[in-house]
This record gives structure tokens, C-alpha cells and sequence, in this order.
């Protein structure tokens, strides 16, 4: 089986503003978001940032040849 990939989700405060990223999509935008919230004024600061990482449920798709009935 191979292993899952996991995601990421970034939430600024409480509020979720990036889903769903994958590894390399998320490392560059992690690090843009905090060069940006450190240069330009905002209603956030680096603080405010925090992120989540999730490894997705595999599908469970039944057995092969799909349902008998």
C-alpha cells in the first residue's frame, strides 16, 4: 500500500484561508504568508498563523467488481 499524502490547511486567527495544499504548495505559501504579515500592515500578525496537517482517509472502495445483488 502506498503511503498517504498528507495536506495541509492554514488558518489565519480562526479562520481557515488555505485548504487541501499539498507539501510543496504549502511550504511556499506558509513562507509568503509570513514574509507578508512581518512587512505589510495588516489586521494579523505572524502570531495569528498557525497550520494544520492531515493525512486523508483512504477510500474504502468495496470489493473488487463492485456490489453483488
Amino acid at each position: 500500500m502506498p503511503p498517504r499524502e498528507k495536506i495541509f490547511h492554514i488558518y489565519a486567527k480562526d479562520r481557515c484561508i488555505f485548504h487541501s495544499l499539498k507539501e510543496d504548495d504549502f511550504n511556499r505559501t506558509w513562507e509568503q504568508l509570513n514574509n507578508m504579515v512581518g512587512l505589510m500592515k495588516t489586521d494579523y500578525m505572524v502570531e495569528d498563523l498557525s497550520y494544520e496537517e492531515v493525512f486523508p482517509l483512504m477510500e474504502d472502495r468495496g470489493p473488487a467488481g463492485g456490489p453483488s445483488y
